[in-house]
């Protein structure tokens, strides 16, 4: 009987094996027909993936939750560049820092490959004292900016890969369509903060787009982030808006560290009231993991800290 139970298992491991190398030339063609893609961080491989949907294969460069600013390229990055047909960056001052970005492209001669997808933003500029030449990067915390990031994307899309321009059409308008909606409820909840109310403090000054966009004011401890932050000047500085604007409540980012910020709000005795999403999406499976996720997530979190909600 023992003899018989085993046989059974090989022939069925037999089948199995037989099964799996029959299919296996159709599952390698299918994934050879996709584009690959390489973007420089989570929330432009986010778009492209809403776009490309099952033409495309994303690999993305800084791993969620880390900051994108001052990444350091691992082997993986330049081989998946490399192989790439179209790289995406977000430029805007974000890919610049120790010039990593600039040099991985030209050490794997994908220049003509590499696009930038916030080709058209009107950028906000840095105000720091001789950084006011400097764009600020986080254009996509603005939906209409992401609306047009995923512009970019479909149109370099279909050039690449024309056979399926009515399919990446069809996703953009789609996309186009949801972002929209979201776009216009931000609006009508920040409407409803009073005005006196409508400050938003965070650690990086990220959110400088988002606040032109939809009337509030952004403050922030450091500008951008770099290796001199949270400095006593800066700590002096925010704490007085803090206090002498009667700020309901303050914000961390998920890709800095929260001690800055622990140490404002003890200092002014304001709690932080949520962690909120700047430069990455959260890890795969939780709250906030799409670009569209994470922008809800931001908008309904500095609605209800804004109005004093518990």
């Amino acid at each position: 009987m023992k003899l018989k139970r085993l046989a059974l298992a090989a022939v069925l491991a037999a089948l199995f094996l037989l099964i799996t190398a029959c299919a296996s030339p159709k599952e390698e063609a299918a994934a050879s027909n996709k584009l690959k893609v390489v973007t420089t961080y989570s929330i432009i491989a986010d778009i492209v993936e809403n776009i490309g949907k099952d033409h495309v294969e994303v690999y993305s460069m800084v791993p969620r939750g880390t900051d994108p600013h001052l990444y350091d390229p691992k082997p993986n990055d330049t081989q998946a560049v490399e192989k790439a047909d179209l790289v995406f960056y977000n430029g805007l001052n974000l890919e610049t820092g120790k010039g990593w970005f600039d040099k991985l492209i030209k050490n794997s001669r994908k220049e003509e490959a590499s696009f930038m997808v916030s080709e058209g933003v009107s950028p906000i500029h840095l105000s720091e004292k001789g950084k006011e030449s400097e764009e600020d990067p986080h254009a996509w915390l603005n939906i209409q900016n992401g609306i047009l990031y995923a512009q970019n994307i479909e149109k370099e899309l279909s050039k690449k890969d024309p056979q399926n321009k009515t399919t990446y059409q069809k996703n953009l308008k789609a996309y186009t369509e949801k972002l929209q909606q979201l776009d216009t409820e931000a609006q009508k909840k920040i409407d409803s903060i009073p005005k006196n109310d409508r400050i938003l403090v965070t650690s990086e000054g990220a959110f400088k787009y988002f606040a032109q966009r939809y009337g509030l004011t952004a403050e922030y401890i450091w500008e951008i982030n770099t290796d001199n932050q949270g400095t006593p000047s800066q700590m002096t500085r925010i704490n007085s808006i803090v206090k002498d604007k009667n700020v309901k409540a303050l914000f961390v980012e998920t890709s800095v560290s929260p001690k800055t910020m622990e140490s404002v709000s003890r200092q002014t005795g304001v709690d932080i009231y949520s962690k909120i999403f700047t430069d990455s999406l959260a890890d795969k499976g939780q709250e906030g993991d799409t670009y569209y996720d994470m922008l809800k997530w931001n908008i309904n979190h500095i609605y209800e800290g804004l109005n004093g909600k518990k």
